[in-house]
């Protein structure tokens, strides 16, 4: 009798394992998500900017998710995204300097350039010695003739190059004040030097946004024309460039180029900073 009862326990309990495993069978089909199947890789060749201010952290899994392309991301400044451009070492480029970007479609190594977003670029450095205003021309001048202490990235980016025009417009030479001091880094490491040097910088305002509270800096200069900064999509050109994939960067230009995309770039960084970090402009391109 007390076998007998045990063979009924024994399989009770493998019934109850068996509907407890079937349940958890059919939970997972309930809670996982369908995702578009993966249809190989691209590399996306951008600035330190636009992954320092974490807009890419956001878009390339959503990219990923829609279309079915996995991307290698790399973030350097503009002027290096546009040489692996060149060297057929990516097949999309997301940059912000146009003149350069013009340059390069006019050799032949993109296919087309598009407007995607813009932001501005604001001066930054320690409180007091420069009253905050909105003319760059009198803050980079006061920099040079007192001397202050300037960081700049040194390294051909979009940032990089839009100083070295302000400079330039001002007929001045910034190396010749001892003061000036190439960081040759990306735009938040720049930020951070500056900040434990207590000196001048040029920045986008996404990445001062997201990293402002690790400093005790300030905006010292802000809202002139001059320091408005566009970023632009390209897609390399396989013409020069044989082994690029032509179907993945031009899924990625045609994907960051959507209403849908266009709309969540003009919504990003409102909740945390209670201000979009770049404003979206796919419109110009009508």
């Amino acid at each position: 009798m007390k076998k007998k009862a045990s063979i009924i326990l024994l399989c009770m309990m493998m019934a109850a394992i068996f509907c407890a495993c079937g349940n958890t069978k059919v939970e997972e089909k309930v809670t996982t998500k369908a995702t578009v199947a993966i249809k190989g890789k691209i590399i996306l060749s951008t600035t330190t900017s636009t992954q320092d201010s974490g807009l890419l952290d956001v878009l390339i899994p959503k990219f990923t998710e829609q279309t079915g392309w996995q991307v290698d991301t790399i973030a350097v400044g503009t002027g290096e995204a546009l040489k692996m451009g060149e060297n057929g070492e990516a097949d999309v480029l997301l940059v912000h300097a146009k003149e350069k970007e013009d340059a390069f479609i006019l050799a032949g190594f993109g296919v087309k350039r598009y407007d995607v977003m813009y932001n501005d670029f604001v001066v930054i450095g320690p409180a007091g010695a420069i009253a905050k205003n909105e003319s760059i021309k009198t803050t980079f001048q006061t920099i040079y003739d007192k001397q202050y202490t300037f960081i700049s990235r040194g390294d051909q980016s979009g940032t990089n190059t839009k100083e070295i025009s302000i400079w330039k417009n001002l007929s001045i030479t910034p190396a010749n004040n001892p003061n000036y001091i190439s960081s040759g880094q990306g735009m938040g490491a720049t930020i951070l030097m500056s900040d434990e040097k207590k000196a001048y910088t040029l920045t986008d305002r996404a990445t001062w946004l997201t990293t402002k509270d690790k400093t005790s800096m300030q905006i010292i200069c802000e809202n002139d024309s001059q320091l408005m900064n566009y970023y632009g999509v390209i897609a390399v050109n396989p013409q020069k460039n044989p082994k690029v994939n032509v179907a993945g960067g031009q899924a990625f230009v045609d994907w960051i180029l959507s209403d849908e995309t266009q709309k969540f770039i003009g919504s990003f960084g409102v909740e945390k900073y209670g201000q979009v970090l770049f404003t979206p402009n796919a419109s110009a391109n009508k």
